[in-house]
Formats: C-alpha cells, structure tokens, sequence
C-alpha cells in the first residue's frame, strides 16, 4: 500500500532512471542546428577530433553529447531517420552497460548506433551480437553506412568465412556478428598455436540484440567444439528397429521435465530383443560391458517418444535439421549430440552420421561475461530482470515509446478441447479478413501451422507463395477494390527463405500470416505494407534496365498505393494478433503481441487456448476442466475472465522460474570448469607468447624426478625400504634415463635428496645432449608444441571426464552430501591430477624426440564440428565446422618421433627396444615394446 502511494508521487525506479538522462537530450537537441550547417566533409572530421579528445585524457562520457549529436546527423544524410528523444535515451543506457527495453518498432537497431560509435572511438573495437546471419549482415550493410560515413570501418562475422576474413572483421572499428559465431571463435583461438594465426583481439564492449533469446533461452546449454569418433551406424539403426516395437506400460513419460525411461518390463523386453538381434552377448542390460547398448537404446527411446517430426525437427533432403522452438527457425547443419541425433537419423531412415567427441567448450553465460563492458536490447525482457541481474550484473531499463501504445489486448477465450479452439479461430480469421483486417496468426510449431493452413484451406482460403513475384496480385487488387478475398501465407522453417518478404507485406489490408514465431524476425509489420521491399520486388534493383524516368514514375505510385493501404489498414482495426496457443514463457507471447501496435498505430491481440493445449495439459488442466464442467461450459463456448489470464500467468510464472532455476545450477557447476578452462587458456596464451619454453620444460622434468624420488623414496624411510628397483624401472619409462639407482643406493650414508640431484643432472645432461643433437633453434620450437598440443589432448580428455563426472554426482545427495561441493572437490583433484600428467607426458616426449624432417604438413586444425545445446530440449546441436587456423607457428618442416607424441610423422621401422623409432602411436594400439598390452596401458601410461 504503502509502496504504491510513494510510487505514485515519485514515480518507480526507472522513471526516476530516465529522468536524470533528459539534460543530456537536450544538449544533443540543442547542437542540432549547428551540426546541421556542417558540410559531409566536416562532419566526418567530427571523428578525429571526438579521437583526439580521448587521446587527451576525456573519457567516453565526457564526449558523448557531441558523438550522439553526430550520429543523430549522420543518420539523417544517410539513411533519411533522425533519431528520437527516446531513442537517444535507449542509446545512453546502452552505453552504461545496461538492458534497454524498447517495444517492437520503436528502432532499436537505429539505436545501437549511437552507443556503437561512441564506444568505438577508443579503438578497441565493438561487437554487434545478432541472433542469426541474416541479421547481422542485414545490420552491418544497413547501419553501416552511417559508420563508413563517419569514418569507421566494419566488418561481419557469419558462417563459412576463412580465418583471414575473420581476422579482418575483427580488426574493424565495429564488428557485426552471431552470438554463436563469436563464441567459436574464441573457442577455435584456444585451440591455435600461434599469435598470428588468433582472429579475434579482446573483448571490449558488446550490444546483444534480442539478448533475452541470447542470455535467457540460449544460455542453459554450452556452445561446443567437436571432433569426430568412430561410425557406429549399424548399431543406431538395429536398436531402431527394435525401440518401436516397446508398448506404453514399457516406459515412464514426465512431458514436464521432458525426460524418458524404460520400467521394469520394458527392461526385460529390451533384454530379450537385443539377444535375439546378437547385440546383447552377455550379462544383463546394465552390466558394465554393456553401458554402450543402454546409452543407445536410450537416445532412440527418446527419439521415438519425446522427439516430435515437423516440431522437434524435420526431415529435408535426406536430413535431420534442427527447429529453434524459439525463432520457430530451421538450423540446417546444427546435430544434437551424445548419439541423439544419430538415433533421430536412425528413426527417419536418412543416412546416419559419425558421432563427435569435446574438445572445446564454453556457455553463453560464461563468454559474455568476458566483455568488460556488456549492454542489451529487446522488446521484452522486465519479465527476466532478476535473472539478468543475478547472473550478467545487466540491469532492465524500460524505455517509454515514442507514441503512446494503442494496442488492446483482450482476455484469453479457453475452450475445452482443441477443436471447439480452432473452430473458433477459423470464425475469427474469417470475420478479420472480412474487414480487411490484416491478421498475424502465432502457433508453437511447425506442426500447428499447416495444420491451422489445412483448416483454412477447407473454409476456402488459397496459400499463396512469395517465390511467385506476381503472389500478392489477387490481395493487392481487392485492397483496391475493398473486397473480400480468402488469401494467407504460411511462416516457418519450410519456407524461412521467404521469410523477409512474408513479414514485410504482412500489413497489407485482409492479409492473413500464420508465423510459428516472431521472435527476433528482424522485420517490422508495417501497416499496408512496406513500401521498400515492395519496390525492390516489383521493379529491381535500382540502375537496372528500367528508365530512370518510368522508375521514378512507378515507385511513386507504389508508395502512393501503400499509403492508401495503411489508412484502409488503420479503418479496419490495425493489425490484428491472434495467438492460437501460450507459450511457456511470457516473452514469447509479449514479442507476438508486440508486433501491433507500433509507433502509435492502433492494433488488436487476444490468444485462444484450450485445455488440451501442451501449457494447460501438463501444468494442471483437470482442475480446470473440472471447474468449467461444473459451471455448465457446453460445446463451442468459452469462458472469458481476466481470473483466467492470472490462471495461465502464474503457469507461466512457474515454468520460467523453473528454468531460472535449471540455467543458474547449470551455471554453478560451469563456474567450476570456467574458473580452471581460464587458468588453462591464460597458460597456454603465456607459453605461445614466449619467444622459449625451456625454463618450463627443465621444471616439469624437475618436477617430474622429485614426484618419483617421493613415491619411491618414502621421506624418513632406511635405504633398505626404498624401492629402488621400482624407481630405476620408472626412471627408464618416463625419463628414458638407465640411471645407476641401485648402486647409489648402496653408497654409505646417502640420502634421498642425494637420489634426486644425481638424477636430475643426468636428466639435464641428457636432455642437453638431445638439445645439441637436434641444434637449439629446433628443439625451441618442439619444445613449444609439443608442450601445446599435451595441454590440448589433455585438456580434452579432462573435458570429458568432468562431463562424466557431471552426470553422475547428483546420486552424492542420497549420502547426504551436496552434490556441488562434491563436485568442485572432485574437479579440482582431476585437475592436479591433469597438471601431473602433462609434466610426465612432456618430459616423457621431449626425452625421446627425436626430429625427422619431412615436407610440411596442410596447415590447419583437424576436422572440427561447432556445437550449441539446443535450449527447449537441453541435448546438444552442432554446425559442421571448417578447420581453421593453423597447427603450427612457423619454423622448420619437421615431424616428431617420440613415444606416446600426439604428431603424425613419417618415422624409421619400430624397434621394440628403441621406443625413439615409434613415431606415432594411436592409443588403442598394441604397445610397439610387444609386451601385448595396448599403448595406453603400457609404455603411453603416466600416472601421477
């Protein structure tokens, strides 16, 4: 009570945020006239003198009027916008690393470049992070001309580019790019091992457009670099066969936590199957030799029941692609990983592809917060202000619109069951188009759509497909005409090629859209019709074949007929949004609603849900559907109350809290692998930056005698209980030394400490001695990628075993013991346990090597695959990769011959005693000493 009253005489936080920035407004406004009188070539002089006061000793906020003041201006002569009041306060608050929450339409991309320029000037380069290619070079080529105006360089970053037109992007003043593409790439630079062959240069100041799809929806899964494994094909399509065949009492199915798993009797099945199919040999289903078949059997358990064809993903040609449940896009080349999508390749018949291991990995959460300055826009993100508070420091500043919003947004209508809904819809849309109401139809999936398009088709409706230039005609006309003509077109994955041109006429007057999503499309609705795009269509390309004259002429009338459009568009109601269905969050139902309503124009949103609706179902509809059987609710009616949107809210309310939850444990456990990926990035950074690595070198095998001597020399222990055969034998595997350890035992009154000099002199005697024999400048380079690549390999399979470990520690609380401490425990011994392994992998490499030249080897990293978890079903996706970079930093064309050494080379024939003649030895090889063992366990085992 209290809390309101001061509210309404002091107004709430923000509004008292947004007035202490209306001064800096007006000191813009008021440099407008004399930015105005500039000439082009002045004003581009504004840039090196706004440099030079920086250089001076001002600081970013000091110059911020007259940079604004300048963009504003250059924006006007380049692009025909002037900013507004608002829109120079959404740019300020970007600047001081917030969140600016503007409605749809209000420009924020125009926005962006006011803090954009500013933040540029210091030369540390700004990144524009976009949720999709198109976006970003869309933005880069639109906004980019008040940039190069200005004097600023800019560069995009998208799929497929090499890593010199990466390493070029980079270097720009301003930077557009995908959130995906950015995290890569720092990825992949992690991986390198050289300086010159890293792409990107820091990470100064970042905007995140649409940054709660990014920081929100996107952040509970990792962004991952893979590298393939072995085929297993034929294992993922005979347990398809066999998956299928399993009856519902056969497994148990939570919707709501989205999991699967088989019961005892579907367990006993399975079993029984797979020995008939010759895949279970022995044991039972869960013995340890059979923890493969579990996993695949699985990952097809979940492909058959959890994975839905045409919402999940779809099938084109002869591949599984991906669909974002929250752009509602196709993701061609992203795979879920762990075998998932392998078993939905499996369940479609399409070719099934090599599974993929980790070699790399980081969370959203996690890289952006690398930026040491961090700001975001979109239209909808109050609703995730705590999070964004809590996790990034990002605080949400609501932005007022430039006109007063007009939209009316009415109650929900819930039916009981999902035809009474659709009934209901068609009715709606009809009477819509009847008006000549443009209408915006939202469905969830794909599915839905067609579906609802079917529907429509039945009633009447003709589909109509934007690859025909001439589509719109039969609408154009009966807008002229004010009749009533059924035509609709459909938006989603099938068709996102159009996806540009459907949204951009979607304002036309009587123009039914069925979209699966609008969030982040990057196209406004404009009422009817964008003249722009429609100009582009119907004519081409400015400088064409068409005269200059009969183009003007032509462009005019179409503006004209837009215009004309937009006011029969604005008769009828304005664009009318009709969502058929609530999402689990309320941001993507706040993003369809606001694409009405925009600048001011009046507008129209109402949902229609049922109680068989996936929302209702799994979040508590018998309750309800008791409740509406008793108030006597009869077919085709619905019941309309604002009760019921409160009802549906904190449904919602409960799902996101819930996945706040599930991104912050998530977060928590990151932390941990963050905290040692940073120890080891930053190490590997220093290492490549030293012109020699031989100090480190002489200190791990330092390091790597004094943790024999101690295993086999107990401290305070007699000579007689020193076990110096055990050391000799471990001397000889790991420094490859055949060091007298025996005799010196037996000298009167020598000591451990006396062990340990002796050894390390020999070892340094004989490490100097290989040193002259390869000549210095060469065992420099070695000396560095060999130190490289052990810290990669190993690394991976540190990966890999936190992974594991992640899995599986959850079961600690049934010991009453929680899980994260276990957790940071656990990870933190693995990784001393990793530290010892690469002093003992190093030392062991380096006092073998011996150096072969050879011709060089095709530079680049190995076949690689980037990886995202998709955030709707926490499984893994990844995009193909290309190699990038460079595996080597110069030097001499050399090969190494060492044991357990990670380089291919070309090497002499294999010498069971001479371990320096194996060259190359795979892991799971038969160890070259005969012993019958395999490597691993043999001569390429280091143990702590």
């Amino acid at each position: 009570m209290l809390g309101a009253l001061a509210k309404k005489i002091f107004g709430s936080a923000n509004d008292r945020r947004l007035k202490t920035y209306a001064p800096r407004v007006a000191a813009i406004n008021a440099l407008e006239p004399e930015l105005a009188s500039l000439s082009d070539e002045q004003l581009r002089g504004r840039t090196d003198e706004l440099k030079a006061e920086l250089a001076s000793g001002k600081t970013l906020d000091d110059i911020l009027v007259p940079a604004f003041a300048t963009v504003r201006e250059a924006a006007k002569r380049t692009l025909g916008q002037r900013h507004f009041d608002v829109q120079l306060i959404g740019g300020m608050v970007l600047h001081e690393g917030a969140i600016s929450e503007m409605k749809t339409g209000e420009g924020k991309t125009l926005v962006a470049t006011l803090p954009v320029y500013l933040n540029a000037l210091s030369g540390k380069g700004v990144h524009v992070v976009t949720v999709n290619d198109y976006l970003a070079t869309r933005d880069a080529e639109w906004m980019g001309q008040i940039y190069r105006f200005l004097g600023l360089s800019v560069g995009t970053i998208v799929h497929g580019l090499d890593d010199d037109q990466r390493r070029a992007a980079y270097a720009c003043d301003i930077t557009y790019g995908t959130n995906n593409e950015y995290g890569f790439d720092y990825l992949r630079d992690n991986m390198k091992y050289d300086f010159a062959q890293m792409v990107q240069r820091g990470h100064n100041f970042a905007i995140v457009d649409e940054v709660d799809s990014i920081l929100i929806d996107e952040a509970r899964t990792p962004l991952i670099i893979s590298g393939p494994i072995d085929d297993r094909s034929d294992l993922y399509l005979a347990i398809d066969e066999i998956v299928p065949r399993l009856a519902r009492e056969d497994y148990d199915l939570d919707e709501k936590q989205r999991a699967v798993s088989l019961n005892e009797s579907g367990n006993e099945k399975i079993e029984g199957w797979l020995r008939e199919a010759g895949l279970l040999k022995e044991g039972d289903l869960y013995d340890a030799a059979n923890i493969t078949l579990v996993h695949h059997v699985n990952q097809a358990l979940r492909a058959h029941k959890l994975f839905q064809r045409d919402k999940d993903y779809i099938v084109r040609n002869g591949e599984v692609v991906i669909i974002d449940e929250f752009t509602g896009r196709m993701m061609p080349g992203r795979r879920y990983s762990e075998g998932q999508h392998q078993a939905l390749e499996a369940k479609e018949r399409v070719q099934v592809q090599p599974e993929n291991q980790t070699l790399a990995s980081i969370t959203f959460q996690n890289y952006f917060r690398l930026y040491e300055k961090l700001a975001g826009m979109t239209g909808t993100a109050s609703t995730e202000a705590d999070e964004f508070q809590e996790i990034y420091n990002l605080e949400v500043v609501e932005i007022p619109t430039n006109r007063p919003v007009q939209r009316l947004d009415e109650d929900d209508e819930v039916y009981r069951t999902a035809g009474e809904k659709y009934k209901a819809i068609i009715r709606e849309i009809t009477e819509a188009s009847k008006r000549g109401q443009p209408t915006l139809v939202g469905t969830t999936s794909i599915e839905k759509s067609e579906y609802l398009a079917e529907l429509l088709k039945e009633d009447g409706f003709r589909q109509i497909d934007f690859a025909d230039p001439n589509a719109l005609e039969p609408l154009y006309d009966a807008a002229r005409r004010g009749e009533h003509r059924k035509i609709f077109a459909v938006l989603n994955a099938r068709f996102h090629e159009q996806e540009a041109h459907i949204v951009a006429q979607a304002g036309v007057p009587g123009m039914i859209t069925i979209a699966t999503n609008m969030a982040g499309r990057g196209t406004d609705i404009q009422l009817g019709g964008n003249a722009k795009m429609r100009i582009e269509q119907e004519l081409g390309p400015a400088g064409g074949d068409m005269p200059a004259e009969e183009r003007a002429r032509r462009q005019a009338e179409i503006e004209a007929e837009v215009a004309r459009f937009k006011e029969k568009a604005l008769a009828a109601g304005g664009l009318y949004v009709l969502g058929t269905e609530r999402h689990e969050s309320r941001r993507i139902d706040n993003q369809l609603r606001g694409r009405s309503g925009r600048q001011g124009d009046p507008g129209r949103s109402k949902f229609y849900l049922s109680l068989q609706d996936d929302l209702m179902r799994i979040f508590g509809s018998e309750r309800m559907d008791g409740m509406l059987t008793k108030l006597g609710l009869k077919e085709d009616e619905a019941i309309v109350h604002p009760w019921i949107n409160r009802a549906v809210e904190k449904a919602q309310q409960k799902v996101e809290a819930r996945n706040f939850d599930i991104r912050k444990n998530i977060l928590k456990y990151d932390n941990v692998m963050n905290d040692q990926r940073k120890v080891v990035f930053e190490q590997r950074r220093e290492f490549m930056a030293r012109e020699s690595v031989r100090d480190e070198v002489d200190e791990m095998r330092h390091g790597v005698i004094d943790d024999l001597v101690a295993r086999h020399i107990p401290e305070g222990a007699y000579p007689e209980q020193w076990d110096t055969a055990g050391l000799k034998e471990a001397v000889a595997h790991v420094l490859n030394l055949d060091a007298p350890v025996e005799e010196w035992a037996k000298e009167e009154g020598i000591a451990e400490d006396e062990i340990r000099d002796r050894l390390r002199k020999l070892s340094d005697e004989a490490y100097q001695s290989r040193v002259e024999r390869n000549t210095p400048e060469v065992m420099t380079y070695v000396e560095k990628q060999v130190l490289l690549q052990s810290l990669d390999g190993l690394w991976r399979e540190h990966l890999v075993t936190l992974d594991h470990l992640r899995q599986v520690i959850g079961w600690r609380g049934y010991a009453q013991r929680d899980p994260l401490n276990e957790y940071k425990s656990e990870a933190f011994d693995l990784f001393n346990q990793m530290i010892g392994h690469l002093r003992e992998q190093v030392t062991g490499q380096l006092m073998r090597v011996e150096i072969v030249f050879q011709e060089p080897e095709p530079e680049g990293l190995p076949p690689m695959f980037a990886e995202h978890l998709d955030p709707a079903t926490g499984e893994n996706e990844f995009a193909a990769g290309h190699a990038t970079g460079s595996s080597g930093g110069g030097g001499p064309a050399l090969g190494f011959a060492a044991a357990g050494m990670s380089a291919d080379t070309a090497v002499l024939e294999r010498d069971p005693h001479d371990p320096t003649t194996w060259g190359r030895v795979g892991r799971n090889e038969p160890c070259p000493c005969g012993s019958g063992k395999k490597y691993k366990h043999c001569h390429g085992r280091f143990t702590a």
